[in-house]
């Protein structure tokens, strides 16, 4: 019986290492989980009949695993990166909204002569560009629920259809993302120039989001390893971080969203963006704790928090604002146009496709 009594010490070992320590470096908080919000759909979403959706254009997609390019109808094409982009249990005005993001993205892409294409010039199927999967693709994923997804996703798609936000003419970039920590970000500070649409507002409904707040605990080692392999290979900088057993990050400056702007670790500065790239963090909005020779960092938010929040968009849209408006707050100062106003944007899309 002595090897049972040695094994069940062993199995009480490891539970503890497993699940009593890490829980005693976290710092405690409310956390509403990471799983999507899932609403049972009404009757009325149940039996919406599926929408005609015209199209003139046709999208060229690199389709990623299979490594072809696949022709895809625009407004097929929205829709695939809708489904895939937003939960189609999202409000109806909201899935507009997304709707009329991924139309003006790919329009734009297209009219900028291939701006940050894929393999063999077209737009691919991932992040680099935008989600897109095709409507087998989502019959595998939605299975049973794939007629009342497709179908609300499709009205959306097609009361906006053709419609594409402009600035002074022309199509925007329609930067988007999951939850704020209550305000967007100014494309400046996040990235490089100012972006006179893209500037920074309240979004007070992302607290509702289930990302809107996240711990990750990482190790000494593992910071000081994930930080330098980043400054290696994307700032091809030798100035490297080293951190000491007692080192603790430090937060320099915070951007007027109250995002890090600033950090100081190991003897480096860093922005917040490349700390949250580095060791893949929800957001850039983020506290450290150092603790047990451990980095809590505590995340509000998900992504890069400039443009539209995709959950402040939902939010809205449950206050029954319209797609016009959730857009018009987001993107500040854009108009929504039709592509066929344009003699030469039409010409251009019809031409040279995506």
């Amino acid at each position: 019986m002595n090897w049972k009594k040695s094994s069940m010490m062993v199995t009480l070992v490891l539970l503890t290492i497993v699940v009593i320590i890490p829980a005693a470096i976290v710092t405690p908080f409310i956390n509403a989980g990471d799983d999507e919000t899932y609403q049972t759909p009404t009757d009325e979403v149940r039996d919406l009949e599926e929408p005609t959706l015209e199209d003139e254009y046709v999208v060229s997609v690199f389709r990623s695993q299979q490594k072809t390019v696949d022709d895809v109808p625009l407004e097929q094409y929205v829709t695939g990166v809708v489904a895939s982009e937003m939960p189609a249990d999202f409000e109806l005005e909201a899935l507009k909204a997304q709707a009329l993001a991924a139309r003006t993205y790919v329009v734009k892409h297209v009219l900028n002569e291939g701006e940050q294409q894929g393999e063999e010039g077209q737009i691919t199927d991932t992040v680099q560009h935008q989600v897109y999967k095709s409507e087998e693709e989502l019959k595998r994923i939605w299975g049973s629920d794939y007629n009342w997804k497709i179908n609300k996703i499709k009205k959306a798609v097609a009361a906006t259809q053709g419609e594409i936000l402009t600035y002074n003419g022309e199509p925007i970039t329609p930067a988007f993302f999951s939850t704020s920590n209550g305000y967007t970000e100014n494309a400046e500070d996040y990235w490089t120039n100012p972006i006179p649409y893209l500037k920074s507002v309240a979004s007070p409904w992302d607290e509702e989001s289930p990302k809107f707040k996240e711990q990750k605990i990482l190790t000494l080692q593992e910071v000081e390893q994930k930080l330098n392999e980043f400054i290696k290979n994307q700032l091809s900088s030798d100035n490297l971080v080293s951190l000491a057993t007692n080192s603790e990050a430090k937060v320099v400056s915070r951007t007027s969203s109250d995002r890090v702007k600033e950090v100081s670790v190991g003897g480096i500065t860093l922005t917040g963006r490349n700390v949250r790239e580095a060791l893949d963090l929800r957001s850039s909005d983020f506290t450290v704790t150092f603790k047990d020779q451990h980095y809590v960092f505590t995340t509000e938010g998900y992504g890069h928090g400039v443009g539209m929040s995709q959950y402040g968009a939902n939010g809205m849209a449950k206050e029954g604002k319209t797609y016009k408006e959730i857009v018009n707050y987001y993107y500040t100062g854009t108009e929504i146009t039709n592509i066929g106003s344009d003699p030469e944007r039409v010409t251009a899309l019809k031409r040279e496709g995506v």
